[in-house]
């Protein structure tokens, strides 16, 4: 076992465990622990494994308590490590979206989409081998479906934006929504003064701005005081949260198609969303803003090849 990954407690038997992708303060999956009884929120990458069951053995849980795994959607980042996590959880079970569960139990295909995205050297390095789940192990679950742990009833709600089988859940106890990645990232470190700083992602290759709208007013649906962020943990004060999203997304689709036509689109879209998020990053008051344009150039990498993915599946160019 390594030593323990930094983690973070929050009432309600939550605890944010950083899964160390890329850098620290990136990806975090979270735990739920009620009566003894435990489900993980998505799982990070294979390097991740080591730090969860690291993080269960420090707060004296058995891997056996572990019933649910809920993988909010299939990107690698937040589903890559949960075959070889199974491994060790002898009676979990992994709740997908009913479009992301065959890509656990046969991902070839999520596998060649992410080598696509991120080239065959670079998904090495991020991801390794994806172990395949059993398929008598996953579950998927319906919009609006209900699942117990250990007493407490968490709801599953469909929010298809950011991904087609994406999925957050409520949870009515703890007055909060697990959000994957439909209500935005929210990186710790650009915290300042004025509060977190949030943004958008359209990663590659699913990304529709209507629905993308439509999850982040269910999630503030809910009444939620709180979300959890796979990028990267709590956020409160959801309404100006909300309200910034918005705007980012609608900035997102008029910049996109401002550029559809031209010949150098990429590096066009690319210039208009560092210069957004350069203007953005000054206004929130951020101490060092080259070092947290920094921290963001792979978002708005990944944010770019979204956007123009869903620019050509319109017919745009």
């Amino acid at each position: 076992m390594p030593d323990l990954p930094p983690t973070a407690d929050f009432d309600h038997g939550i605890c944010a465990v950083d899964t160390h992708y890329l850098r620290p303060g990136l990806a975090a999956s979270h735990l739920i622990v009620e009566n003894g009884r435990v489900a993980i929120v998505d799982t990070g990458a294979n390097s991740a494994v080591p730090r969860l069951l690291a993080a269960l053995e420090h707060k004296e849980l058995d891997p056996d308590s572990v019933d649910y795994l809920f993988l909010t959607h299939v990107h690698l980042d937040h589903a890559g490590g949960a075959g070889l996590l199974m491994r060790s959880l002898p009676r979990a079970v992994a709740l997908l979206h009913p479009r992301g569960a065959p890509h656990m139990i046969d991902p070839a295909r999520l596998i060649a989409g992410s080598r696509a995205v991120y080239g065959e050297q670079k998904y090495a390095e991020l991801y390794g081998e994806i172990v395949p789940i059993a398929a008598d192990r996953v579950r998927e679950v319906a919009d609006g479906e209900h699942i117990d742990l250990g007493g407490r009833m968490l709801e599953c709600m469909h929010t298809e934006g950011h991904a087609r089988h994406h999925y957050c859940i409520a949870d009515p106890i703890a007055s909060a929504v697990f959000s994957g990645d439909s209500f935005g990232i929210s990186y710790r470190g650009l915290d300042t003064a004025a509060g977190p700083f949030i943004l958008p992602t359209t990663t590659p290759v699913q990304f529709d701005p209507v629905a993308a709208h439509a999850a982040i007013e269910r999630i503030l649906g809910t009444g939620a005081e709180s979300v959890y962020l796979t990028h990267y943990s709590r956020v409160q004060n959801l309404v100006p949260l909300a309200q910034q999203l918005h705007r980012d997304l609608d900035f997102y689709v008029a910049a996109a198609e401002k550029v559809a036509a031209a010949d150098d689109r990429e590096d066009r879209l690319s210039a208009a969303l560092t210069d957004y998020y350069r203007d953005r990053i000054a206004a929130h008051g951020t101490a060092d803003p080259q070092a947290a344009l920094d921290m963001l150039r792979m978002d708005i990498k990944l944010n770019v090849q979204g956007l123009l993915v869903w620019l050509k599946r319109r017919g745009a160019f």
